[in-house]
């Protein structure tokens, strides 16, 4: 099952991207931060990089194509924890549900308000989900959800990305479980800078494919 695909979430259908390699040990869905749909070529590289690892990758946009007209205007849903969070669960339960898919453990990858999407998701879906990367994410926005994370999460922040890495510190002293904070010198909020965005995927490559 490579391709696109429509994943259905609520009263809403999701487009999403998945690539599954042969004998694929795990899937990971990614969560995209503010402004961002499944063609964000950040996302789509560190995807890469673990497809050559072995796992299979979900790029879903969480906003259909007329939410992002809305989103465009006024900048209010890219922002909306709830109901990105119901979207990232709802592709965690499709790929439960999925024959190609249902037997695989299930990670999740955020980036910005992505990772709070992920983190509140993997929150609900204990069972499901077993292991998440958050990269310049703003994990205190998960809010109660953070001390229900049981999954090990991995939080990835630029060494210059100051205000957020002191968010991911407080917010790291919250989660209960499994956790690493891995700062990568010299990278800002995007991760633009020569060689960071490898780290990045370096670093969820190797937390994947220990907890999947």
């Amino acid at each position: 099952m490579d391709g696109d695909v429509a994943i259905g979430a609520g009263d809403v259908s999701l487009q999403a991207t998945v690539v599954r390699p042969v004998d694929a040990r795990g899937v990971v869905a990614f969560a995209h931060g503010s402004g961002s749909g499944r063609h964000s070529p950040r996302n789509r590289y560190v995807a890469t990089v673990l497809n050559d690892g072995g796992l299979a990758t979900v790029l879903a946009d969480l906003l259909t194509a007329e939410e992002e007209q809305i989103d465009e205007r006024t900048g209010h849903l890219r922002f909306d924890i709830g109901l990105l969070a119901a979207r990232v669960t709802a592709i965690v339960d499709w790929l439960g549900a999925t024959d190609e898919t249902s037997a695989l453990p299930v990670g999740l990858f955020g980036a910005s308000t992505g990772a709070v999407a992920a983190l509140v998701s993997a929150a609900e879906r204990p069972a499901a989900v077993r292991a998440a990367v958050s990269r310049g994410g703003r994990p205190d926005l998960a809010g109660g959800a953070l001390p229900r994370v049981a999954a090990p999460t991995l939080l990835i922040v630029g060494g210059r990305d100051e205000v957020v890495l002191g968010l991911n510190r407080d917010a790291f002293d919250v989660l209960p479980g499994e956790k690493e904070l891995q700062v990568i010198p010299g990278a800002t909020h995007l991760f633009e800078e020569p060689g960071t965005l490898e780290r990045v995927a370096e670093l969820a490559t190797a937390w994947f494919m220990r907890h999947l």
